[in-house]
């Protein structure tokens, strides 16, 4: 889509009856619902020249004209950051975080985040009006591993779709307190930010749904070496549900103990995005990519082994 072209539809019988902010997002691939919506508030996006709500439905014989504004550059300083880049094309980028790096600009980390790095090595960037990265998804700061980000609209609505149907595939190598039962599991317990401490993640009965899969891969005596597969993405997931069944992840000053985190010299948790998977915007085939242990997590693993 050329963002200054005035583009007009007309509503055709087949087409009536639906709501336009889900008609324009579906006609127009490079729209997000959620942008979508936005141009409409905005004004941006009409029916019969005339301003509507979202929810407004469709009738045959409608003219919708959409004009989207140019794009904004962003507020953000790019900052020339090295980035270990996995995979890359015209539509998306993998990069594999370091651990100590925050994703996303917040309170306390306005600058060194993997965003501002982002526009510096693409400074093409654009998603939702605005010269920036699409964040599809995130990782804690200390948690290493890979990340996929959307270069433009059309490829954060396709990677953000397969995030909605769970069909994107997040696996993370962790090394949790204790042993299991079973060699398999999966944990599925809401999540919901804590009561009291608002930088915590709990387990409530009101929270939202989140579901982790694991299986052993190697016990280390007091601790276990585990996959853990995402079918839900909630802050902080892995980390809470593991502590939530008395196996906290080895170093997490948060969630787990102080005690087994100096005894092994780590100074983060023991958790790495390993595994990534999903279909390319271009043409929806699957890709999958892996990545080592970082060599702290690497050196750390040793020493479990050693202490046996």
């Amino acid at each position: 889509m050329i963002r200054e072209e005035l583009l007009q539809l007309i509503i055709t019988p087949e087409e009536a009856g639906e709501r336009i902010d889900r008609y324009v997002a579906q006609k127009i691939s490079e729209l997000s619902r959620s942008y979508t919506q936005q141009l409409i508030m905005d004004g941006a996006i009409q029916i019969n020249q005339q301003l509507v709500k979202a929810r407004q439905l469709l009738q045959a014989g409608d003219l919708v004209t959409v004009q989207c504004p140019p794009i904004q550059p962003s507020e953000l300083i790019p900052e020339d950051i090295p980035l270990n880049v996995v995979y890359e094309d015209a539509d998306v980028v993998v990069v594999d975080k370091v651990a100590g790096m925050v994703v996303h600009p917040a309170p306390g980390h306005i600058t060194g985040t993997l965003v501002h790095a982002l526009l510096c090595h693409y400074p093409d960037v654009q998603v939702n009006g605005t010269v920036r990265p699409g964040i599809v998804h995130r990782l804690d700061r200390f948690t290493s591993g890979l990340l996929v980000i959307a270069r433009h609209e059309g490829a954060m609505k396709h990677l953000t779709d397969q995030q909605k149907a769970r069909t994107m595939y997040k696996a993370y190598l962790a090394v949790v307190q204790g042993r299991f039962r079973e060699p398999t599991g999966t944990i599925d317990a809401p999540i919901g930010r804590h009561p009291v401490d608002r930088n915590r993640q709990a387990i409530l009965a009101d929270g939202r749904e989140a579901i982790t899969h694991y299986r052993v891969l190697e016990e280390l005596g007091e601790f276990t070496l585990i996959e853990a597969v995402l079918q839900t993405g909630r802050t902080h997931q892995i980390r809470v549900h593991f502590a939530y069944k008395s196996h906290p992840v080895l170093g997490d000053p948060t969630y787990g103990s102080r005690k087994s985190r100096a005894a092994f010299g780590i100074n983060r948790q023991f958790l790495h995005a390993y595994k990534l998977g999903f279909r390319l915007p271009k043409d929806d085939s699957w890709c999958e990519f892996n990545s080592p242990l970082p060599e702290d997590l690497e050196t750390t693993l040793q020493k479990l082994r050693q202490s046996l």
